[in-house]
């Protein structure tokens, strides 16, 4: 925690930065404060939640001034969440096996790949939730089912993944586990939820992407509503895990976009759509692009539900695709991306900058890959007049950010 004496091992070394691993706390920051919950997944909670936006506001500063070497950008106040504990729409659980060989579900230990903690009421989900999470551990364990043993990649029981519609108030459930039978009829039974889905997967890596998935029960997608938009959200497709504060996100990169009603707007790694289409009706033209097919699938859906004439996705891998966009739809005005923490490949920063859009809005999870991203585009021409900080994720390290470059 910021405040502490701590003994750490430099694990990677980098011309502008190191990344280290505690071994021991010498002596504690003054400023913690006692958890609430034992979770691995809330980091943070032993820092009170103003002196975290403190924090977060000086590592967005510090990442754009001292990585990136940026000047001249305005930088906001952060935007704080709007709910401390209990704001995520979606958990991912591992199963494992407890001390007494018990069946557990739970999530990773801190530094571990094979340990599982197990946890009672998970505090960054809704009640309902984490009943959804009992009542399949419980149902489970009556069927006398194994955890997968991430050591010797044996077991059946791999992850269970739990997403809520916060406000269609719609549940949905999917189990993953490796080859064999599961009697999908009773599970449905014993687990109160809109939607049940199985995903069995052969898969080394621990991950819940993948696999084969089945409609055991209820609906394929979870039903939402988003922007004033009415959205359909498969089971693979990625949508912002704070609800509310995607809301306050997109809403200010509606502000920095700026659009009066004639732009060809580009969103790449648009998923289901949702911050294209949160901007088409102050666009003259939409197009959406993104790697995952059923992702676009749901946004051409998306797009028909709420009755968007002007708005066309198509699949594909930005490094490859976007080149072709451009030969096909014309040179962007306003060009939006959303990537994954990675951030932008150098190759797909090229991209962007052939594309020459006049005005780029970059939502960024990780003020550190923005940075160096932030600096190859200025070094193109482009200057960095705004960033936006938004707490996304109280009780952990993470940040996200609206960033607005321009043309110089």
């Amino acid at each position: 925690m910021p405040g502490d004496r701590v003994r750490a091992v430099i694990t990677k070394r980098k011309r502008a930065y190191a990344e280290a691993r505690t071994l021991e706390v010498l002596e504690p920051s003054p400023e913690r404060i006692a958890p609430v919950a034992e979770h691995p997944g809330a980091p943070w909670q032993v820092l009170r939640y103003e002196r975290q936006l403190v924090v977060k506001h000086e590592q967005v500063r510090d990442a754009l001034t001292r990585i990136g070497h940026l000047d001249g950008f305005e930088l906001d106040e952060i935007v704080p969440a709007l709910q401390q504990w209990r704001y995520r729409n979606k958990l991912e659980y591992s199963f494992g096996t407890g001390d007494e060989g018990s069946l557990v579900c739970g999530f990773h230990a801190p530094g571990s790949w094979h340990e599982i903690v197990p946890i009672d009421d998970c505090l960054l989900a809704s009640q309902r939730s984490n009943v959804a999470r009992e009542q399949v551990l419980a149902w489970c364990r009556e069927q006398g089912l194994e955890a997968f043993d991430r050591r010797t990649q044996t077991g059946f029981l791999r992850n269970l993944v739990v997403r809520e519609g916060r406000r269609s108030g719609e549940l949905q459930v999917r189990i993953v586990t490796g080859p064999g039978e599961l009697d999908g009829i009773s599970l449905a039974a014993a687990v109160d939820c809109e939607g049940l889905i199985w995903t069995r997967t052969e898969a080394l890596a621990e991950t819940t992407q993948g696999g084969v998935s089945e409609i055991v029960a209820g609906n394929a997608s979870l039903q939402e509503e988003l922007c004033g938009l009415r959205l359909s959200i498969s089971p693979h497709a990625f949508f912002q895990t704070n609800t509310e504060m995607a809301e306050k996100l997109y809403g200010i990169a509606a502000q920095q976009a700026d659009l009066k009603g004639w732009e060809r707007v580009y969103d790449l790694y648009c998923g289901i759509g949702t911050v294209g289409l949160s901007l088409a009706a102050r666009a003259g033209e939409l197009w959406g692009l993104e790697i995952v097919e059923q992702a676009v699938a749901d946004a051409i859906s998306n797009a028909r539900r709420n009755e968007i004439k002007n708005a066309r996705f198509f699949a594909g891998d930005v490094r490859l695709a976007l080149r072709e966009l451009v030969e096909q739809a014309g040179r962007p005005d306003l060009m939006v991306v959303d990537p994954p923490r990675a951030g932008l490949s150098q190759k797909i920063v090229r991209r962007v900058i052939e594309a020459a859009p006049r005005r780029i809005v970059y939502i960024s999870c990780n003020p550190t890959t923005l940075a160096p991203n932030a600096a190859q585009l200025v070094e193109a021409g482009y200057a960095l007049r705004r960033v936006t900080p938004v707490d996304m994720f109280p009780q952990t390290p993470h940040i996200e950010c609206v960033a607005l470059l321009e043309r110089a």
